[in-house]
């Protein structure tokens, strides 16, 4: 059965994630979605992915840290976040230490 969630819902969900340190793991879960369908929430309502025209129209992001550029790689219970400015040698180093933990 397929569920359908109203664009209030996926911009508060959308919001939470956002916050700074904010597990977008552990939101979804809370909230009771997969991680997978919130990134896919976060790419649409920044503009990064295909958006309905409805959602494009009255949804606008709330935050900054929607509209810039983030690479989040989970691994486990952590989840590393670096911006698009971030050097590849230094994104390896840090997921290098976050896996060896």
């Amino acid at each position: 059965m397929r569920r359908f969630w109203s664009d209030e819902f996926k911009a508060f969900a959308v919001e939470e994630a956002s916050r700074p340190g904010a597990n977008i793991s552990a939101v979804a879960r809370r909230i009771g979605i997969l991680p997978s369908q919130l990134f896919r929430w976060r790419r649409e309502l920044s503009g990064d992915g295909e958006q309905s025209s409805a959602l494009a129209k009255e949804q606008q992001p709330r935050s900054a840290a929607i509209r810039e550029r983030v690479v989040e790689v989970v691994i486990g219970d952590a989840v590393v976040r670096a911006g698009a400015d971030v050097e590849e040698a230094h994104l390896q180093r840090v997921i290098r230490a976050v896996r060896s933990a």
